[in-house]
Formats: C-alpha cells, structure tokens, sequence
C-alpha cells in the first residue's frame, strides 16, 4: 500500500514505457521510416504504424506524444556516421570512399530526406533531429577528412573550395533524382567528385 502511494504519475509512466523492449522500439522505428519513405510523412499516421507493427496506438501516444516526436525519436535512433573511419593516407582517395560509401545508402536516406522535406520546414523539432541524424555527423566526418588532407599539406590551408565540399557531396546526392529521376549510386558519385570535387580542390 505504501509503496503504490509513493508512486507518483511520473514512475508510473516510466514504468510503463519500460515494458516497450529495445527490439520493440526498433520495430516501431523501422515501421515509421519504412512508411515515410514509401509513403510520405503527411500520408504516415500513429494508427497506420500501430497496425502495421501489431500493437495499440495507446502504446506508441504512451511513449511519443505525437507523431513528431515519434518520428523525431526514429531518426536519432538511426543515427549512422558513414564516413568515420576513412583515412587512405591520401585526400583524393578519401573522397573516392566517402563517394562509393554515400552511394551504399544514398537511395534510402534521400528518400527520408525528400519525403519529409516539407514536414521539417513547420517542425522545429523534427528538422533539428533531421539534421541530427542525416547531416551534421556526415558533414563533421567529412571535414575531418579535408582537415587531415590540409595538415599533410595535399591542399592549401583556407583553400576557397574546402567549405563548399560538404555542400557539393549532399547537394548531388538530393539533386539527381530530381534530374534524372534516378538516385546517385557509388559509381556516379566517384565519377562526380574525380570531374567535380577533385579539380576544385587543386587534386587529381
């Protein structure tokens, strides 16, 4: 009796979101990206994604109060830094893998980006967890790259092109579809940064 009387509406709530296991947040998370991609964030609904996934839309309002914050909360979850991790010796070559590995996975995050285009321009808070996940770790990873390649000296240190690289890199990978209604995959973004990116930064 004592111990109920303590509790007060906070652990409770805690203690029912604790029930959601890890594997079942990822399901939900997986289930509302997959719907957004395919189609669209206005047409993707807490109803539809408790369907799809099998349980009540009372549990997802329990834990994410409206689809924003649900959708928020999936993107941080899906947070992946690429291009950690390269470091060829060699500047040029760097960027030929951060190419070949942002078109392992162009078409499924230029998908979220584009399908939730519209949706980020009215929701701060789901514009910053775009940027959060998609963006910012991708362009800090990216500029360590340049950083290394101007400390070897590869590349004069306050070369004008430096700061527009991870303006060249994203801006290709949302235009194409657009253009050419197909996605860049990695042979067309290494051919982009050997006739692009390279020659504007003075590399061969």
């Amino acid at each position: 009796m004592t111990s109920q009387a303590a509790d007060g509406p906070e652990t409770v709530a805690a203690s029912r979101r604790s029930k959601i296991t890890p594997e079942r947040e990822r399901e939900f998370f997986d289930a509302v990206l997959e719907q957004i991609r395919e189609c669209g964030y206005d047409s993707v609904t807490m109803d539809g994604v408790a369907a799809s996934t099998r349980c009540s839309k009372s549990t997802l309002y329990r834990q994410w109060k409206t689809k924003p914050q649900f959708v928020a909360a999936a993107l941080r979850a899906n947070r992946r830094v690429r291009f950690v991790g390269i470091d060829t010796g060699s500047l040029a070559e760097d960027l030929r893998e951060v190419a070949r590995a942002a078109g392992d996975w162009s078409h499924k995050d230029t998908k979220t980006l584009q399908a939730l285009g519209q949706a980020v321009t009215s929701d701060e808070e789901l514009a910053k967890a775009l940027r959060e996940a998609l963006v910012e770790p991708e362009i800090a990873a990216l500029q360590d790259i340049l950083r290394r390649g101007v400390e070897r000296g590869e590349v004069p240190e306050g070369h004008a092109a430096l700061d527009y690289v991870p303006a060249m890199m994203f801006g290709v990978l949302r235009v194409r579809p657009v253009l050419t209604g197909e996605y860049a995959d990695a042979g067309y973004l290494v051919r982009f940064v050997e006739a692009v990116v390279l020659p504007a930064l003075g590399l061969t």
